[in-house]
């Protein structure tokens, strides 16, 4: 990651598309040839991971922490795979709405992949080679992640400690009994994360072949009502009948009288611990296949999380519990020659978490909207205080856009010391390209800008607000917001100058 470069945030479900959500497809390749002609070198999503609409959408609460998100398999790939025809690709509804309505998308795609699933089985010696190896290689978390969605169907979407107790409890025999009876489903799901990761290396492949490499991005906790938690009970800290005894949140501060509660169950690190940490050595493995370089979400956690008892209501009665990071990190060294991490290492972080990330030089993140409170000539986040071995960011999925920010949420001091560090007043309208630039300038190495500050657009198309549960993750670039010729020129010149071509 020592290479001077910068590159663009947008999550695959904010490409243009015909079909209701970003995917795999035509959209996709025109974005990585656009991130070319730009000199970009970097384009970062969000966890591909499959959401759900009980976890509001969101990439970080998934029902697997391997498996892949099937609604973006791209339909136009199917049909150039001749598993779909072209009066199939005319029944799915052309949507160019401004937001995403999953529910919709769910639903059409799914009636879709039947169809491409029936012509699998059909055409299946064309793909049997591609497929066995596919299956090979992803068996260990593949064959249990297909059976946890189908059982989880069949049995009404109830959480898994909801199930029959010998199925809740992995009986061999009961799930050998129960997957026999649903095999047909259970090769369904295989079927579609075999599509998904065809299409997603394949679109990786492209990237790289272009100079572009990608960042992904995985949550620190895993959901509870995931196939993981279900697999693997034994590195979480669950009751007798397999409910979280404690969950994960934040402690009470400035922002928050009681903290948050995340509700993800906590780990049990003396138990990942004794097993060699195999499943994060597992979940490292699978996401260096994914990805070029990996951002870790609530890095600190590494180090310490905040344990609150599950039967609380809010997070005040929690403690902090140590994790053994070093430990870890040691053992994730002798099994991957390089550890092409990003920490994400926002809000309050203690001096060990800074030391764990120098002994293994891991670079942190810098965002430009919190550098210009009180505290700027000594904030790290100013430009003037930025290091070489870091990311700068204009902001990130959580925060508003830069225009957004400026227009709604910045105090007047804040606007002026702005104004005092440019040297000049700026207009809302110029603030997202005067901030694109400030990131550009800096001496860090890699820069990564949203792709909504690009373009400056307003709060309207933020991607999330953090605490809240509605109307996040729908944003969409429909064609006619996908940028001109003329914004990738400027972008061009601005990288360029800058010295990250």
């Amino acid at each position: 990651m020592n290479r001077r470069g910068s590159g663009i945030l947008m999550h695959i479900s904010s490409l243009p598309s015909e079909y209701g959500i970003g995917d795999l497809g035509p959209a996709a390749y025109k974005f990585v040839d656009f991130l070319k002609a730009s000199k970009q070198s970097f384009w970062q999503v969000l966890p591909l991971n499959p959401t759900s609409l009980v976890s509001g959408n969101s990439p970080y609460a998934s029902f697997s922490a391997f498996a892949g998100n099937t609604h973006f398999i791209s339909p136009d790939m199917l049909h150039q795979d001749e598993l779909l025809t072209k009066e199939e690709l005319l029944t799915l509804s052309s949507s160019t709405e401004e937001k995403l309505n999953f529910e919709k998308v769910s639903r059409e795609k799914t009636k879709i992949f039947k169809l491409a699933y029936s012509r699998f089985l059909e055409k299946k010696d064309k793909f049997i080679e591609n497929y066995n190896v596919f299956y090979q290689h992803n068996r260990d978390w593949l064959d249990d992640f297909a059976k946890f969605m189908t059982f989880k169907a069949h049995f009404d979407d109830q959480v898994w400690s909801a199930w029959p107790e010998e199925i809740r409890d992995r009986n061999s025999e009961a799930i050998k009994k129960l997957g026999i009876k649903l095999q047909d489903e259970i090769d369904f799901q295989i079927f579609l994360q075999f599509l998904f990761f065809r299409q997603w290396q394949n679109l990786k492949n492209y990237c790289n072949e272009n100079n572009i490499r990608i960042i992904g991005d995985i949550p620190y906790y895993v959901n509870y009502d995931s196939a993981e938690v279900w697999t693997n009970p034994q590195f979480f800290k669950l009751d007798e009948h397999k409910r979280p005894a404690f969950v994960a949140g934040v402690p009470p501060d400035y922002f928050s009288a009681t903290g948050q509660l995340w509700g993800n169950p906590v780990y049990d690190w003396d138990m990942l611990q004794k097993n060699n940490y195999s499943l994060w050595l597992e979940r490292l493995r699978q996401n260096l296949t994914l990805y070029d370089i990996i951002r870790i979400d609530h890095f600190r956690g590494f180090l310490a999380y905040w344990e609150v008892p599950a039967s609380e209501e809010t997070a005040e009665n929690g403690t902090w519990v140590e994790a053994p990071a070093d430990d870890l990190f040691q053992k994730l060294r002798e099994h991957f020659s390089d550890l092409p991490i990003l920490a994400e290492d926002l809000g309050v972080i203690t001096d060990d978490v800074i030391a764990l990330m120098k002994k293994y030089s891991l670079p942190g993140m810098r965002i430009l909207m919190f550098a210009f409170d009180k505290s700027l000539p000594k904030n790290s986040y100013a430009p003037h205080n930025h290091i070489k071995n870091c990311v700068v960011y204009t902001g990130t999925h959580d925060n508003n856009t830069v225009r957004g920010w400026f227009e709604q949420e910045i105090s007047e001091e804040d606007r002026q010391r702005i104004y005092q560090y440019l040297g000049r007043e700026i207009s809302a309208a110029e603030s997202s390209q005067v901030f694109v630039r400030m990131a550009l300038m800096s001496v860090a190495d890699i820069v990564i800008i949203p792709m909504q500050d690009i373009l400056g657009l307003g709060a309207e198309h933020r991607m999330n607000r953090p605490a809240t549960l509605n109307g996040n993750w729908k944003w969409r670039l429909n064609h006619n917001l996908f940028p001109s010729q003329e914004i990738s020129k400027q972008l061009a010149e601005m990288t360029e100058i800058f010295g990250r071509s």
